[in-house]
Parts: C-alpha cells; sequence; structure tokens
C-alpha cells in the first residue's frame, strides 16, 4: 500500500510541470505494478520483469486507460489532459499518441500522489491492472 506522509495541497501539485508529475508518477506507477506482480507468486526475477512490460510500456497504459477514462473527477481529467498535451518527446518503442496518453496517466499518477490520495491512485491502479489481465 502506497503512503505518503507529506502530501501537498491540489493548488501546490498543479504548480508542477506535467513532466515532473509524470516523472513521479512512471515511479509510482512501476512500484504498484512490481508489487502487484511479487504479491501475486513468487518466480523468477526475469519472469517478473518479463510480465511487468506488458503493464509499464506505453502501450500497456495507453490500453489499460480506457478502463479509467470514464471514471476520471473533472479534476482528474484535467491532470492527465495537462500530461497529456505537454511536450514529451515521443519513445521509440511507440506511437507518439500512447506515448502522450501514457505521460497523462503518469502526470495523474503523480499528481495523486503529491496530493495524498494514494487510495484513490491504488483504485484506478487495479481497475487498469484487471483490464490488462483480462486483455
Amino acid at each position: 500500500m502506497l503512503r505518503n506522509d507529506h502530501p501537498i495541497t491540489e493548488a501546490e501539485a498543479r504548480q508542477y510541470s506535467p513532466l515532473t508529475l509524470a516523472y513521479l508518477g512512471d515511479g509510482v506507477y512501476e512500484l504498484l505494478v512490481r508489487e502487484t506482480l511479487v504479491l501475486q507468486n513468487n518466480r523468477p526475477n526475469g519472469q517478473l520483469h518479463r510480465e511487468a512490460l506488458q503493464f509499464v510500456s506505453a502501450k500497456g497504459q495507453s490500453d489499460g486507460l480506457e478502463a479509467i477514462l470514464p471514471l476520471l473527477t473533472e479534476e482528474e481529467q484535467a491532470m492527465f489532459k495537462r500530461g497529456r498535451n505537454s511536450d514529451a518527446a515521443g519513445h521509440r518503442n511507440s506511437d507518439i499518441i500512447q506515448y502522450k496518453r501514457a505521460t497523462g496517466l503518469e502526470t495523474l499518477f503523480g499528481y495523486l500522489y503529491l496530493t495524498g490520495k494514494t487510495d484513490r491512485l491504488e483504485e484506478l491502479f487495479r481497475i487498469l491492472h484487471q483490464a490488462l489481465t483480462s486483455i
């Protein structure tokens, strides 16, 4: 379970650039993926890494995003859009649309973590993870 013992206000969090929030959100998202995989079953490191790739890739994040987009509050949608519309350069292993959507998701996760909304963050992650495991 994630916990932020030093949350900041929403106004303070909005002062960060979307790419800074995405930087943090990427780490938070990867930790949730790794924790979920490890707790599912004790298995070799290489296997865990291969399984994690379907979740941490821009394509995986973009695909899973469909499950949570309709559930986002106005505030969460605005934060997602800030990240999606940022000047993030594309990555060589994904198309630009997938990359921008993944950046939007990471921005949202970074924002939720910084503001101490870890219960909401974990709820959205569980829905996204479930959607990806059923594909």
